[in-house]
């Protein structure tokens, strides 16, 4: 499993033409409002600022400061809140565009990365469980459980790595709008590759907050 750095795409998210008897099976990108929401907390930063400008109000109210002055104060607040929430979700849309998933029938490829192109590739032999998760939004994320022996690097992965996974990273297929099929293709696809044997990855479907359809296709495939 590695990173690598590449300027030319024979094919839109893949670093290099694949082997022969390899193929591509799907391609998906996050969606980028889920992934602002989700990665970027965008809607907790907002309801942070929000309850910075009622503090404000409610505490000149409470120490009798002029309407002018809470005014002001409260809106300084909340060009604060609007500038760093419109940042986060400007990061969010272009790593949503500059990100392409791909499933292909011996691998999982995560491309990535706004300014410097980086390929994060995951091998069917290193997954050792995939758990597929749901969101009420109708989007949902695929994290696949990878060896400690072939550890990734966070920082330089992240957003498209479990939320807390720190010491043991689990790459991850974030936001993404078609969770479903991805998921299905993806169990499929491993059943396939390990010729359905004990080896085969377990895929766990969780669901946030009620659960989707393809749960009972997942975790039979």
């Amino acid at each position: 499993m590695s990173h690598d750095d590449f300027a030319f795409e024979p094919v839109p998210g893949l670093p290099a033409p694949l082997p022969a008897g390899e193929s591509l099976l799907w391609q998906g990108s996050p969606h980028w409002k889920s992934l602002a929401i989700r990665a970027y907390h965008v809607r907790k930063v907002v309801l942070y600022f929000a309850g910075l400008t009622l503090w404000r109000i409610g505490a000149g109210i409470h120490d009798h400061h002029a309407a002018s002055v809470i005014a002001v104060s409260s809106l300084f607040i909340v060009t604060l809140g609007a500038i760093a929430a419109g940042v986060l979700t400007l990061l969010a849309y272009l790593n949503a565009r500059s990100t392409v998933y791909s499933i292909t029938s011996r691998r999982v490829l995560l491309r990535h990365g706004i300014a410097v192109p980086l390929t994060l590739n995951v091998p069917f032999d290193s997954i050792e469980a995939a758990d597929v998760k749901s969101f009420g939004d109708g989007t949902g994320e695929i994290s696949m459980t990878v060896p400690k022996a072939q550890r990734i690097g966070y920082l330089i992965s992240w957003p498209h790595v479990r939320p807390g996974r720190i010491t043991r990273p689990s790459p991850s297929l974030r936001a993404l709008s078609d969770l479903s099929h991805a998921a299905e293709l993806l169990g499929t696809a491993l059943t396939s590759y390990h010729g359905g044997g004990a080896r085969r990855p377990e895929l766990a479907l969780k669901s946030t907050p009620v659960a989707r359809p393809v749960a009972a296709q997942t975790a039979a495939a």
